[in-house]
Protein backbone atom coordinates (compact mmCIF):
# COMPACT_ATOMS: atom_id res chain seq x y z
CA UNK A 1 0.00 0.00 0.00
CA UNK A 2 1.15 3.79 -1.25
CA UNK A 3 0.94 6.35 1.51
CA UNK A 4 1.05 9.96 0.35
CA UNK A 5 4.05 12.34 1.69
CA UNK A 6 2.53 15.23 3.77
CA UNK A 7 4.00 17.35 1.25
CA UNK A 8 1.96 15.29 -1.98
CA UNK A 9 -1.26 14.87 0.09
CA UNK A 10 -0.80 19.32 0.92
CA UNK A 11 -0.11 19.26 -2.76
CA UNK A 12 -3.49 17.14 -4.28
CA UNK A 13 -5.31 19.47 -1.56
CA UNK A 14 -4.24 22.77 -3.13
CA UNK A 15 -5.30 21.05 -6.75
CA UNK A 16 -8.17 20.18 -5.84
CA UNK A 17 -8.99 23.37 -3.80
CA UNK A 18 -8.59 25.67 -6.91
CA UNK A 19 -10.50 22.97 -8.87
CA UNK A 20 -13.63 23.48 -6.64
CA UNK A 21 -13.11 27.51 -7.15
CA UNK A 22 -12.92 27.04 -10.86
CA UNK A 23 -15.88 25.12 -11.08
CA UNK A 24 -17.78 27.38 -8.32
CA UNK A 25 -16.67 30.32 -10.87
CA UNK A 26 -17.89 28.81 -14.21
CA UNK A 27 -20.95 28.30 -12.17
CA UNK A 28 -21.57 31.49 -11.02
CA UNK A 29 -20.58 32.65 -14.50
CA UNK A 30 -23.88 30.41 -15.84
CA UNK A 31 -25.57 31.76 -13.54
CA UNK A 32 -25.44 35.03 -14.67
CA UNK A 33 -25.49 34.33 -18.68
CA UNK A 34 -28.31 36.20 -20.11
CA UNK A 35 -30.73 34.17 -21.76
CA UNK A 36 -31.22 33.94 -25.48
CA UNK A 37 -34.15 35.30 -27.85
CA UNK A 38 -35.24 31.43 -28.04
CA UNK A 39 -35.14 31.26 -24.27
CA UNK A 40 -37.44 34.35 -24.02
CA UNK A 41 -39.80 33.30 -25.81
CA UNK A 42 -40.35 30.07 -24.30
CA UNK A 43 -40.72 31.06 -21.49
CA UNK A 44 -43.17 33.72 -22.65
CA UNK A 45 -41.90 36.62 -20.39
CA UNK A 46 -39.42 39.56 -21.13
CA UNK A 47 -37.53 40.45 -17.79
CA UNK A 48 -36.95 44.42 -18.45
CA UNK A 49 -35.19 46.81 -16.03
CA UNK A 50 -36.21 50.26 -15.61
CA UNK A 51 -36.68 52.96 -13.22
CA UNK A 52 -39.63 54.71 -11.31
CA UNK A 53 -40.27 58.33 -13.61
CA UNK A 54 -42.45 60.64 -15.66
CA UNK A 55 -39.56 59.41 -18.74
CA UNK A 56 -39.70 55.64 -17.98
CA UNK A 57 -42.61 54.29 -16.48
CA UNK A 58 -45.18 55.30 -13.69
CA UNK A 59 -48.31 55.10 -12.92
CA UNK A 60 -51.29 57.37 -14.28
CA UNK A 61 -54.15 59.32 -12.59
CA UNK A 62 -55.77 56.27 -13.54
CA UNK A 63 -53.82 53.75 -11.50
CA UNK A 64 -52.27 52.46 -14.90
CA UNK A 65 -48.54 52.11 -15.44
CA UNK A 66 -48.01 54.40 -18.42
CA UNK A 67 -44.39 55.99 -19.52
CA UNK A 68 -42.87 56.30 -22.71
CA UNK A 69 -40.42 53.44 -22.03
CA UNK A 70 -43.60 51.63 -20.73
CA UNK A 71 -45.21 51.84 -23.82
CA UNK A 72 -42.01 51.13 -25.92
CA UNK A 73 -41.50 47.82 -24.05
CA UNK A 74 -45.28 46.97 -24.31
CA UNK A 75 -45.23 47.13 -28.06
CA UNK A 76 -42.44 45.34 -28.73
CA UNK A 77 -43.12 42.37 -26.16
CA UNK A 78 -46.67 42.44 -28.20
CA UNK A 79 -44.37 41.78 -31.34
CA UNK A 80 -43.27 38.57 -29.97
CA UNK A 81 -46.13 37.63 -28.19
CA UNK A 82 -44.52 38.01 -24.49
CA UNK A 83 -45.74 39.52 -21.20
CA UNK A 84 -43.23 41.77 -19.82
CA UNK A 85 -41.94 41.49 -16.14
CA UNK A 86 -40.43 44.54 -15.04
CA UNK A 87 -37.57 44.97 -12.48
CA UNK A 88 -37.43 48.86 -10.93
CA UNK A 89 -34.16 50.30 -9.96
CA UNK A 90 -33.23 53.02 -8.44
CA UNK A 91 -30.20 54.81 -10.62
CA UNK A 92 -28.56 54.46 -13.78
CA UNK A 93 -25.61 52.66 -11.70
CA UNK A 94 -27.98 50.20 -10.55
CA UNK A 95 -29.69 49.52 -13.77
CA UNK A 96 -26.15 48.89 -15.31
CA UNK A 97 -24.99 46.36 -12.67
CA UNK A 98 -28.35 44.80 -12.91
CA UNK A 99 -27.44 44.47 -16.56
CA UNK A 100 -24.36 43.05 -15.97
CA UNK A 101 -25.58 40.49 -13.35
CA UNK A 102 -28.32 38.97 -15.71
CA UNK A 103 -31.09 40.29 -13.61
CA UNK A 104 -33.08 41.11 -16.99
CA UNK A 105 -33.17 40.85 -20.30
CA UNK A 106 -32.98 44.34 -21.29
CA UNK A 107 -32.75 47.98 -19.71
CA UNK A 108 -34.99 50.15 -20.84
CA UNK A 109 -34.65 53.07 -18.69
CA UNK A 110 -33.58 56.35 -21.45
CA UNK A 111 -30.02 55.67 -21.05
CA UNK A 112 -27.69 57.34 -23.27
CA UNK A 113 -25.81 55.35 -26.05
CA UNK A 114 -22.09 56.40 -25.35
CA UNK A 115 -18.74 55.10 -26.59
CA UNK A 116 -17.91 54.42 -23.20
CA UNK A 117 -21.21 51.96 -22.54
CA UNK A 118 -20.44 50.45 -25.67
CA UNK A 119 -17.06 48.76 -25.30
CA UNK A 120 -19.22 46.74 -22.42
CA UNK A 121 -23.08 46.34 -23.79
CA UNK A 122 -24.99 46.17 -26.71
CA UNK A 123 -27.86 48.69 -27.53
CA UNK A 124 -30.80 48.29 -29.77
CA UNK A 125 -30.92 50.67 -32.44
CA UNK A 126 -31.71 54.81 -31.38
CA UNK A 127 -35.05 55.63 -30.65
CA UNK A 128 -35.02 59.60 -29.36
CA UNK A 129 -32.12 61.97 -29.89
CA UNK A 130 -31.84 64.15 -27.23
CA UNK A 131 -29.34 66.78 -25.78
CA UNK A 132 -27.99 67.30 -22.09
CA UNK A 133 -28.40 70.82 -21.06
CA UNK A 134 -27.27 72.75 -17.89
CA UNK A 135 -30.63 73.44 -15.94
CA UNK A 136 -30.88 76.62 -13.89
CA UNK A 137 -33.12 79.14 -12.29
CA UNK A 138 -33.96 81.71 -14.46
CA UNK A 139 -33.51 83.78 -11.33
CA UNK A 140 -30.71 82.71 -9.28
CA UNK A 141 -27.59 82.34 -12.45
CA UNK A 142 -27.45 81.71 -16.23
CA UNK A 143 -24.03 80.35 -17.54
CA UNK A 144 -23.12 81.08 -21.12
CA UNK A 145 -20.65 78.84 -21.46
CA UNK A 146 -18.78 76.44 -19.95
CA UNK A 147 -16.32 79.10 -18.43
CA UNK A 148 -19.84 80.35 -16.47
CA UNK A 149 -20.01 77.50 -14.85
CA UNK A 150 -16.32 77.48 -12.38
CA UNK A 151 -17.44 77.96 -9.09
CA UNK A 152 -21.37 76.94 -9.50
CA UNK A 153 -22.70 74.30 -7.21
CA UNK A 154 -23.48 72.26 -9.63
CA UNK A 155 -24.61 68.48 -8.79
CA UNK A 156 -25.44 65.16 -11.27
CA UNK A 157 -26.39 61.72 -11.30
CA UNK A 158 -23.16 59.72 -10.59
CA UNK A 159 -22.89 57.00 -13.29
CA UNK A 160 -24.65 58.92 -16.19
CA UNK A 161 -23.36 60.24 -19.17
CA UNK A 162 -23.32 63.60 -17.62
CA UNK A 163 -20.59 62.56 -15.58
CA UNK A 164 -18.83 61.29 -18.78
CA UNK A 165 -19.33 64.60 -20.82
CA UNK A 166 -18.59 66.58 -17.79
CA UNK A 167 -14.99 64.92 -17.08
CA UNK A 168 -14.28 65.19 -21.19
CA UNK A 169 -14.66 69.18 -20.53
CA UNK A 170 -12.76 69.01 -17.42
CA UNK A 171 -9.34 68.47 -19.35
CA UNK A 172 -10.08 71.66 -21.39
CA UNK A 173 -11.69 73.27 -17.93
CA UNK A 174 -9.25 71.87 -15.44
CA UNK A 175 -11.55 74.19 -12.65
CA UNK A 176 -14.72 72.78 -13.55
CA UNK A 177 -16.06 70.80 -10.64
CA UNK A 178 -19.50 68.87 -9.43
CA UNK A 179 -20.70 66.90 -7.20
CA UNK A 180 -22.17 63.68 -7.90
CA UNK A 181 -25.26 61.83 -6.44
CA UNK A 182 -26.17 58.35 -5.57
CA UNK A 183 -29.25 58.70 -3.44
CA UNK A 184 -31.05 61.36 -5.42
CA UNK A 185 -32.13 61.13 -9.77
CA UNK A 186 -32.34 63.99 -11.75
CA UNK A 187 -36.12 64.89 -11.29
CA UNK A 188 -35.15 65.12 -7.89
CA UNK A 189 -32.37 67.88 -8.90
CA UNK A 190 -34.41 69.69 -10.82
CA UNK A 191 -36.57 70.37 -8.01
CA UNK A 192 -33.64 71.32 -5.84
CA UNK A 193 -32.55 73.58 -8.72
CA UNK A 194 -35.69 75.55 -8.46
CA UNK A 195 -35.69 75.32 -4.34
CA UNK A 196 -32.61 77.17 -4.71
CA UNK A 197 -30.87 74.60 -2.70
CA UNK A 198 -27.83 73.92 -5.31
CA UNK A 199 -27.23 76.42 -8.76
CA UNK A 200 -27.91 73.74 -11.76
CA UNK A 201 -27.90 70.59 -12.86
CA UNK A 202 -27.46 68.66 -16.10
CA UNK A 203 -30.29 66.64 -17.32
CA UNK A 204 -31.54 65.36 -21.00
CA UNK A 205 -33.52 67.81 -23.06
CA UNK A 206 -36.73 65.54 -22.57
CA UNK A 207 -36.23 65.04 -19.31
CA UNK A 208 -36.12 68.93 -19.33
CA UNK A 209 -39.39 69.53 -21.24
CA UNK A 210 -41.56 67.34 -19.16
CA UNK A 211 -40.43 69.16 -15.54
CA UNK A 212 -40.67 72.72 -17.17
CA UNK A 213 -43.83 72.34 -17.13
CA UNK A 214 -43.98 72.41 -13.37
CA UNK A 215 -40.82 74.26 -12.55
CA UNK A 216 -41.47 77.19 -14.76
CA UNK A 217 -38.99 79.13 -13.35
CA UNK A 218 -35.93 76.33 -15.01
CA UNK A 219 -34.18 77.35 -17.90
CA UNK A 220 -31.62 75.87 -19.89
CA UNK A 221 -28.92 78.34 -21.00
CA UNK A 222 -26.57 75.96 -22.20
CA UNK A 223 -26.11 72.57 -23.83
CA UNK A 224 -23.18 70.57 -23.09
CA UNK A 225 -22.85 68.16 -26.56
CA UNK A 226 -24.55 67.53 -29.15
CA UNK A 227 -27.79 65.52 -29.93
CA UNK A 228 -27.12 61.79 -28.43
CA UNK A 229 -29.24 58.89 -28.47
CA UNK A 230 -31.25 57.02 -26.53
CA UNK A 231 -31.49 53.14 -26.63
CA UNK A 232 -32.34 49.94 -24.98
CA UNK A 233 -28.73 48.04 -23.46
CA UNK A 234 -28.31 44.41 -22.93
CA UNK A 235 -25.54 42.33 -22.32
CA UNK A 236 -22.89 41.82 -25.07
CA UNK A 237 -23.48 38.41 -25.77
CA UNK A 238 -27.24 39.19 -26.88
CA UNK A 239 -27.02 39.96 -30.83
CA UNK A 240 -30.28 37.90 -31.38
CA UNK A 241 -32.26 40.07 -29.16
CA UNK A 242 -30.74 43.15 -30.60
CA UNK A 243 -31.31 42.39 -34.02
CA UNK A 244 -34.90 41.03 -33.10
CA UNK A 245 -35.80 44.88 -31.77
CA UNK A 246 -33.69 46.09 -34.92
CA UNK A 247 -36.19 44.37 -37.13
CA UNK A 248 -39.04 45.78 -34.69
CA UNK A 249 -37.92 49.18 -34.36
CA UNK A 250 -37.86 49.63 -38.04
CA UNK A 251 -41.44 49.02 -38.68
CA UNK A 252 -42.80 50.80 -35.69
CA UNK A 253 -41.00 53.68 -37.13
CA UNK A 254 -42.57 53.43 -40.41
CA UNK A 255 -46.03 52.82 -39.31
CA UNK A 256 -45.73 56.27 -37.16
CA UNK A 257 -46.46 54.60 -34.12
CA UNK A 258 -43.18 55.80 -32.53
CA UNK A 259 -44.00 59.38 -33.53
CA UNK A 260 -47.68 59.18 -31.78
CA UNK A 261 -46.03 57.85 -28.76
CA UNK A 262 -43.52 60.30 -28.59
CA UNK A 263 -46.04 63.44 -29.56
CA UNK A 264 -48.06 61.93 -26.47
CA UNK A 265 -45.52 62.25 -23.56
CA UNK A 266 -43.54 65.30 -25.11
CA UNK A 267 -45.68 67.68 -27.25
CA UNK A 268 -45.30 71.01 -26.74
CA UNK A 269 -48.74 71.46 -26.17
CA UNK A 270 -49.11 72.20 -21.99
CA UNK A 271 -51.55 70.39 -20.17
CA UNK A 272 -51.65 73.32 -17.35
CA UNK A 273 -50.92 76.66 -18.86
CA UNK A 274 -50.06 79.15 -16.28
CA UNK A 275 -51.53 82.30 -17.39
CA UNK A 276 -51.40 85.41 -14.99
CA UNK A 277 -54.42 87.09 -13.78
CA UNK A 278 -55.12 89.99 -16.54
CA UNK A 279 -55.40 87.44 -19.22
CA UNK A 280 -58.39 85.09 -16.74
CA UNK A 281 -60.46 88.38 -16.33
CA UNK A 282 -60.28 89.03 -19.90
CA UNK A 283 -61.23 85.50 -20.88
CA UNK A 284 -64.63 86.30 -18.07
CA UNK A 285 -65.28 88.25 -20.22
CA UNK A 286 -65.00 86.73 -23.52
CA UNK A 287 -65.17 82.72 -23.27
CA UNK A 288 -67.06 82.63 -19.66
CA UNK A 289 -70.22 83.80 -20.39
CA UNK A 290 -70.99 80.99 -23.56
CA UNK A 291 -70.17 78.14 -20.80
CA UNK A 292 -71.66 79.94 -17.91
CA UNK A 293 -75.49 78.19 -18.24
CA UNK A 294 -73.70 74.48 -18.37
CA UNK A 295 -71.73 75.44 -14.81
CA UNK A 296 -74.63 76.12 -13.42
CA UNK A 297 -76.88 73.81 -14.38
CA UNK A 298 -73.58 71.04 -13.72
CA UNK A 299 -73.49 72.31 -10.36
CA UNK A 300 -76.86 72.26 -9.58
CA UNK A 301 -77.51 68.72 -10.92
CA UNK A 302 -74.27 67.02 -8.83
CA UNK A 303 -74.34 69.51 -5.68
CA UNK A 304 -71.49 70.91 -6.57
CA UNK A 305 -70.40 75.17 -6.63
CA UNK A 306 -71.07 76.41 -9.48
CA UNK A 307 -68.04 79.14 -9.57
CA UNK A 308 -65.80 76.53 -8.45
CA UNK A 309 -66.62 74.43 -11.10
CA UNK A 310 -65.82 76.53 -13.10
CA UNK A 311 -62.51 77.90 -12.45
CA UNK A 312 -61.43 74.05 -12.29
CA UNK A 313 -62.53 74.35 -16.08
CA UNK A 314 -60.51 77.17 -17.02
CA UNK A 315 -57.49 75.39 -15.20
CA UNK A 316 -57.77 72.30 -17.30
CA UNK A 317 -58.42 74.07 -20.95
CA UNK A 318 -58.78 77.78 -20.19
CA UNK A 319 -62.56 77.24 -21.27
CA UNK A 320 -61.85 75.82 -24.67
CA UNK A 321 -63.95 72.79 -25.68
CA UNK A 322 -61.57 71.93 -28.18
CA UNK A 323 -58.61 71.60 -26.04
CA UNK A 324 -56.10 68.46 -26.61
CA UNK A 325 -52.89 67.26 -24.86
CA UNK A 326 -50.29 65.08 -25.85
CA UNK A 327 -50.90 62.83 -23.18
CA UNK A 328 -54.95 61.43 -24.73
CA UNK A 329 -56.63 63.75 -22.37
CA UNK A 330 -59.28 66.00 -24.43
CA UNK A 331 -62.40 68.75 -23.66
CA UNK A 332 -63.04 71.41 -21.65
CA UNK A 333 -62.69 69.53 -18.55
CA UNK A 334 -59.88 67.50 -19.91
CA UNK A 335 -61.46 63.93 -19.13
CA UNK A 336 -59.22 60.95 -19.70
CA UNK A 337 -60.72 58.21 -22.94
CA UNK A 338 -61.54 55.79 -19.31
CA UNK A 339 -63.07 58.20 -17.24
CA UNK A 340 -65.13 59.70 -19.91
CA UNK A 341 -66.72 56.57 -20.77
CA UNK A 342 -67.33 55.63 -17.34
CA UNK A 343 -69.09 58.96 -16.70
CA UNK A 344 -71.39 58.19 -19.79
CA UNK A 345 -70.01 61.06 -22.08
CA UNK A 346 -69.90 60.26 -26.02
CA UNK A 347 -67.34 62.68 -26.88
CA UNK A 348 -65.28 64.72 -24.74
CA UNK A 349 -65.15 67.69 -27.21
CA UNK A 350 -68.72 68.56 -26.97
CA UNK A 351 -68.89 70.93 -24.09
CA UNK A 352 -71.80 69.95 -22.15
CA UNK A 353 -71.10 66.60 -22.15
CA UNK A 354 -67.46 66.95 -20.67
CA UNK A 355 -68.59 69.52 -18.27
CA UNK A 356 -70.99 67.16 -17.18
CA UNK A 357 -68.65 64.23 -17.30
CA UNK A 358 -66.41 66.03 -15.17
CA UNK A 359 -69.14 67.27 -12.60
CA UNK A 360 -70.05 63.48 -12.42
CA UNK A 361 -66.60 62.29 -12.05
CA UNK A 362 -66.60 65.32 -9.28
CA UNK A 363 -69.32 64.56 -7.52
CA UNK A 364 -68.12 61.18 -7.41
CA UNK A 365 -64.59 61.72 -5.78
CA UNK A 366 -66.13 64.06 -3.37
CA UNK A 367 -68.87 61.49 -2.19
CA UNK A 368 -68.02 58.05 -2.48
CA UNK A 369 -64.09 58.27 -2.53
CA UNK A 370 -62.99 59.57 1.05
CA UNK A 371 -63.20 58.72 5.09
CA UNK A 372 -66.12 60.27 6.60
CA UNK A 373 -63.17 61.86 8.72
CA UNK A 374 -62.24 64.12 5.91
CA UNK A 375 -64.47 67.03 6.19
CA UNK A 376 -65.34 69.95 4.05
CA UNK A 377 -63.66 72.13 2.58
CA UNK A 378 -61.23 69.78 2.71
CA UNK A 379 -62.88 67.26 1.10
CA UNK A 380 -63.07 69.39 -2.32
CA UNK A 381 -59.56 69.91 -2.25
CA UNK A 382 -58.25 66.36 -1.86
CA UNK A 383 -61.34 65.62 -4.59
CA UNK A 384 -59.53 68.31 -6.79
CA UNK A 385 -55.98 66.68 -6.21
CA UNK A 386 -57.35 63.40 -7.10
CA UNK A 387 -58.86 64.76 -9.91
CA UNK A 388 -55.60 65.61 -10.91
CA UNK A 389 -53.26 62.92 -9.66
CA UNK A 390 -55.67 60.39 -9.27
CA UNK A 391 -57.00 58.99 -6.15
CA UNK A 392 -54.53 55.88 -5.79
CA UNK A 393 -51.50 58.66 -5.57
CA UNK A 394 -53.79 60.99 -3.35
CA UNK A 395 -53.96 57.60 -0.84
CA UNK A 396 -50.53 57.47 -1.14
CA UNK A 397 -49.93 60.60 0.34
CA UNK A 398 -52.48 60.11 3.06
CA UNK A 399 -50.88 56.70 4.12
CA UNK A 400 -47.33 59.46 4.16
CA UNK A 401 -49.06 62.03 6.10
CA UNK A 402 -49.97 59.22 8.92
CA UNK A 403 -46.88 58.17 9.27
CA UNK A 404 -45.13 61.15 9.40
CA UNK A 405 -47.50 62.42 12.48
CA UNK A 406 -49.68 64.70 10.64
CA UNK A 407 -53.45 64.47 9.89
CA UNK A 408 -54.44 62.29 6.19
CA UNK A 409 -57.99 63.91 6.44
CA UNK A 410 -56.45 67.80 6.81
CA UNK A 411 -55.71 68.85 3.31
CA UNK A 412 -52.74 71.44 5.14
CA UNK A 413 -51.50 68.47 6.03
CA UNK A 414 -51.60 66.09 3.21
CA UNK A 415 -50.28 68.77 0.81
CA UNK A 416 -47.47 68.93 2.40
CA UNK A 417 -46.44 65.40 1.85
CA UNK A 418 -48.22 65.07 -1.98
CA UNK A 419 -44.27 66.70 -3.21
CA UNK A 420 -42.86 63.55 -1.61
CA UNK A 421 -44.49 61.17 -3.99
CA UNK A 422 -41.82 62.37 -6.49
CA UNK A 423 -38.65 61.78 -3.93
CA UNK A 424 -37.74 58.15 -4.31
CA UNK A 425 -36.64 58.17 -0.62
CA UNK A 426 -40.64 57.57 -0.19
CA UNK A 427 -42.63 56.74 -3.15
CA UNK A 428 -40.20 53.32 -3.64
CA UNK A 429 -42.24 52.51 -0.47
CA UNK A 430 -45.89 53.31 -1.64
CA UNK A 431 -48.17 51.54 -3.28
CA UNK A 432 -48.85 53.47 -6.40
CA UNK A 433 -44.95 54.63 -7.09
CA UNK A 434 -43.70 58.02 -8.06
CA UNK A 435 -46.27 60.62 -8.75
CA UNK A 436 -45.54 64.63 -9.86
CA UNK A 437 -47.17 65.52 -6.18
CA UNK A 438 -46.71 69.13 -6.05
CA UNK A 439 -48.56 69.09 -9.38
CA UNK A 440 -51.56 68.48 -7.63
CA UNK A 441 -50.88 70.99 -4.96
CA UNK A 442 -50.69 74.13 -7.56
CA UNK A 443 -53.45 72.47 -9.10
CA UNK A 444 -55.64 73.15 -6.08
CA UNK A 445 -53.87 76.47 -5.47
CA UNK A 446 -54.60 77.94 -8.78
CA UNK A 447 -58.18 76.91 -8.60
CA UNK A 448 -59.28 77.97 -5.43
CA UNK A 449 -57.31 81.32 -6.84
CA UNK A 450 -59.51 81.64 -9.79
CA UNK A 451 -62.51 80.74 -8.16
CA UNK A 452 -62.16 83.78 -5.90
CA UNK A 453 -61.09 86.54 -8.88
CA UNK A 454 -64.32 84.72 -11.07
CA UNK A 455 -66.71 85.58 -7.80
CA UNK A 456 -64.92 88.98 -7.62
CA UNK A 457 -65.29 89.74 -10.68
CA UNK A 458 -68.92 88.41 -11.31
CA UNK A 459 -69.98 90.46 -8.42
CA UNK A 460 -68.01 94.10 -9.97
CA UNK A 461 -69.93 93.30 -12.96
CA UNK A 462 -73.41 92.74 -11.18
CA UNK A 463 -72.87 96.28 -9.54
Amino acid sequence: MLFASPLNLKVWLTCALLLLSACEAKLNEAQKDTRSLREIQASGKLVVLTRNAPTTLYTDREEKQSGPEYDLVKAFAASLGLEVEYKLKNSVQEIIAAVENAEGDLAAAGLTITEQRRQKFLFGPAYQDVTQQVVCRRDNVQPENIEDLVGLNIVVIAGSSYVERLQVLRVQYPELKWQETTTEDTEQLLRAVWQREIDCTVADSNIVDINRRYFPELIAPLNLHESESLGWMMSAERGDLQAAIKSWLESFQKSGELSVLQERYYGFVEVFDYVDTRKFISRIRTRYPKYKHLFQQAAAKYELSEMLLAAQAYQESHWRANARSPTGVRGIMMLTLDTARAMGVKSRLDAKQSIFGGARYMSRLVNNRFAEGVEEPDRTWMALAAYNVGRGHLHDAQTLARDQGLNPFLWNDVKQVLPLLADKRYYRNLKYGYARGFEPVRYVQRIRDYQLILENELRHNER
